[in-house]
């Protein structure tokens, strides 16, 4: 095999599991958590489910970590479908819509852990698949904690932005609220056009790095240490 490719499904094999369980069991607590608090539309479309069948995008879940793969980004990183939520039909739609945004990033968090403390069980492995093991644990930590503080980004339809709009006084929630339908265009316009100007421009411009390295190396740590790694 072509050692550049065989190389490249080396590095795929140890990112495609953590990707694909953060993306997947993070819309599905959406989802989850919907239904709790009454709105059933995620359920009845079979979208509370760990499948990644059911909820896979094309460009979040395979073109973007594929082009990051391909870049030989750092990391890789994607998202999946959003699970659809009717806010309507939550029992208290402004203080659910909270419960229902943070479940996503709080289910990341959980896996991380849960990932960490598997770190412990690696040297019981046999010595041909612990290595693989072990990279996969290290990527779900990283993949796990990055999801989940770059979804609390505060700006809708983010999930820090819908945990924003459901804390803010009126005055706040509802301009911010308001930027929902420009929201995406900003994320893309943050992740991959500025970076690109700032290459032109000699300058680093990678803003969204700056928003999520800091907390993500933070919460990382926390995680480590408390889960006695470090």
């Amino acid at each position: 095999m072509n050692q550049p490719i065989a190389m490249m499904l080396a590095t795929a094999s140890v990112w495609v599991i953590p990707v694909l369980l953060a993306v997947t069991l993070h819309e599905a607590a959406h989802g989850f958590v919907a239904h709790r608090f009454g709105d059933d539309t995620a359920w009845r479309l079979g979208r509370v489910s760990a499948n990644p069948l059911k909820h896979i995008d094309p460009f979040g879940t395979i073109m973007l970590p594929a082009f990051l793969l391909l870049t030989h980004a750092p990391f890789l990183f994607g998202y999946a479908k959003p699970v659809p939520v009717n806010f309507a039909a939550l029992r208290n739609p402004r203080r659910d819509m909270v419960w229902v945004a943070a479940a996503g990033p709080a289910t990341n968090i959980l896996l991380a852990t849960a990932a960490a403390l598997l770190l412990h069980l690696v040297d019981l492995l046999p010595d041909g698949i612990a290595l693989w093991v072990l990279e996969n644990l290290q990527n779900a930590i990283v993949t796990n904690v990055i999801l989940a503080v770059f979804n609390m980004i505060p700006l809708p339809p983010l999930d820090g932005g819908r945990v924003a709009v459901g804390l803010l006084p009126n005055a706040l929630a509802m301009p911010l609220a308001g930027l929902e339908r420009y929201g995406m265009a900003i994320i893309v316009g943050l992740l991959f056009v500025l970076p690109m100007l700032g290459e032109q421009l000699g300058v680093d411009l990678n803003i969204l790095a700056w928003l999520i390295a800091t907390p993500a190396d933070s919460i990382i740590g926390v995680i480590l240490r408390l889960t006695g790694n470090i």
